[in-house]
Formats: structure tokens, sequence, C-alpha cells
């Protein structure tokens, strides 16, 4: 029976312990979805085990296709740049292909839905609450426009009003976008964070959130989040397919 690629989730890596809790957290969802597949991780930074250190183990191991996904929200610096400049180091006999970030996707929509629901709003609440959808922020123009992209899409779902904020590398920070939904009138307004997993960027989200009504969690190891996962790794393989088939 063929053995399908190893998934390989690729974080970021934080300081902070909270974030890689929550990203194994997530990968334990992953697998809980998909049992046929096996599912690594890995950090670029801060947190073990290494990519490099997950690569050459699992090449050790005999394992021959991967499927590297970079777990990120965007496709800014590090999926661009830094993923694939340490999967090009990897050992010679692993063949790996990069799957796409998680985001957009309508899924991630619901999480951060989800997210709010768990805080204490409902869907009944929608036509008079303003929400700031709270991202890390990046310097990179296109993760900047996807972001204002989700931002309008989100608002088409019935919420009185949606505007994104930015913890570091842009404006509006979280705080301002508050300001602005209360000052455009909205009952009530909604901080909700676009970022996978607690650390430095998040607390300063949840600073600028002084000013809100409701403040929901980060999107974590939502169901939703997973699937996403596990949609982006059958799109890399189905990709390939088309690719070698063409």
């Amino acid at each position: 029976m063929h053995t399908p690629p190893v998934l390989l989730v690729i974080a970021h890596g934080s300081r902070d312990p909270r974030h890689a809790a929550t990203v194994h957290a997530l990968v334990r969802e992953a697998r809980a979805q998909r049992p046929g597949v096996r599912v690594e991780t890995a950090f670029l930074d801060f947190s073990v085990p290494s990519v490099p250190g997950v690569l050459e183990s699992l090449a050790a191991e005999g394992v021959r296709d991967v499927v590297a996904l970079p777990l990120l929200l965007t496709r800014a610096f590090h999926a661009k740049s830094d993923i694939p400049s340490v999967l090009r180091a990897a050992p010679p006999s692993l063949r790996i292909r990069q799957a796409g970030v998680l985001g957009p996707s309508p899924l991630l929509l619901t999480a951060l839905d989800r997210r709010l629901y768990e805080a204490g709003l409902t869907p009944a609440d929608k036509p008079t609450t303003g929400v700031v959808l709270a991202s890390a922020g990046s310097s990179d123009p296109e993760a900047i426009a996807v972001i204002a992209d989700i931002a309008r899409e989100w608002r088409h779902t019935g919420w009185c009003a949606v505007r994104p904020a930015f913890a570091s590398a842009r404006l509006p920070r979280t705080e301002d976008a508050v300001r602005e939904l209360r000052a455009l009138g909205c009952a009530r307004v909604a901080v909700a964070p676009y970022v996978l997993a607690p650390g430095r960027l998040p607390d300063r989200i949840a600073r600028g959130a002084a000013g809100a009504d409701v403040l929901s969690a980060v999107l974590g190891p939502a169901p939703e989040v997973a699937r996403v996962l596990l949609r982006r790794y059958q799109e890399a393989l189905v990709r390939e397919l088309a690719t070698a088939s063409a």
C-alpha cells in the first residue's frame, strides 16, 4: 500500500512557550482529522525541533516524500525566502514540495467567528458589532493587501463593520481601529486576533484591545484551521499530479 508523503508543518517559533504548545495542539488536531497522514512539526527559530534536524531525521529513516507546509496566514517574507532557503539545504534523498500558506480561506473566517462566539458574542450580535481584524503585521505589501481583502470579505458576512489593524510594521494599531469603530457608532466593538499562536505580537494586540468590549482568543487549534492545513497538503499533492501528467 502506498504511504502518503509526510506532512511537515513549519512554524516560525517563539521564545514564548505558549507558541510551541499551541502549534503542537494544532498538529494534534490535524492528526486526529487525517489519521492516515504522518504529520511532523518543526520550527524556524527559537523552538525545537529545528527544520534541518527534522529533515535529517526523516532522511535517516528512509522517508522519501515530504510536503512542507508553512504555518503562516499570509505569504510574506518567511514563506517567500526563509522557508525555501532552509528546504534547499535538505538532504538530497528527500523529495520536498512546499505547500501554500494557510490564508486566505473561508474556513479561517469561520474560525474567527468561532473564537468570537466563544468569547461571548452570538450570530445575532453581528449587525451591531464592529470587529477589528488584528494581524501581526508585515512589511510585505502583498500580505497587507490580503489582510485588507479579508476584512472586506468578512464584513460581507454580516458584521456592522470590519477594520484591519496591525501589531507591527504597519498602521493602524489595534487601539486606533477600536476608536474608529466607536466613532462609526457600532454598539459594541470586538477585537479578533488573526494570529495562530500566542506570543509578543498577540500580547500587543491584547493590550490594544483594552478599549474594546470583546477580545477573542488566537486561532490556535481550531478545527477549521486544521482543515485548512490538511487542504493545503492535499492541494500540493494534486498540483504535483497535474504537473506530472501535463
